[in-house]
């Protein structure tokens, strides 16, 4: 059962999580945008989310297939190189422990990401994070239609 709703109970906080997410959804490739929001949703275990970006990359098209296959995205061939270094830097920056992103994820996606388009992209895996803690913490209700 949901614990709260942060949108009624601290707007204000609500709608500037709401900026960001405005932002790099203008920001970054919306392909590449779903799959680091469901893989970051996955590591996380909001089922809130993973519902939600699983659906919302359906409707723009995306397999079932690619969609499936980010939870063991190292070992499916069906993401090309960007793809790969967004996931890889998804499951750094979710998974941040002591020593923070590695040196190899960071010059990974460095390598095949413009600065800019890089740093947005650390957006929205932030963003992502976000989300989840919102979601995980207050139980956020799924929607009942299938």
């Amino acid at each position: 059962m949901q614990r709260m709703d942060v949108a009624e109970v601290a707007p204000e906080a609500y709608q500037s999580v709401l900026g960001l997410e405005k932002y790099v959804r203008a920001n970054v490739e919306h392909t590449v945008l779903e799959l680091v929001k469901l893989r970051a949703s996955m590591l996380n275990g909001c089922a809130y989310c993973v519902d939600m970006h699983s659906r919302d990359a359906m409707d723009a098209g995306e397999s079932h297939r690619r969609l499936f296959a980010v939870a063991a995205w190292r070992e499916a061939p069906f993401f090309d190189e960007r793809e790969r270094t967004a996931l890889a830097l998804t499951d750094a920056v979710t998974r941040l422990g002591e020593h923070g992103v590695p040196d190899d994820v960071w010059a990974a996606a460095a390598k095949v990401w413009p600065e800019k388009a890089l740093a947005d992209l650390v957006l929205a895996i932030a963003t992502i994070n976000v989300w989840n803690r919102i979601a995980v913490t207050f139980r956020k209700d799924l929607p009942t239609e299938v």
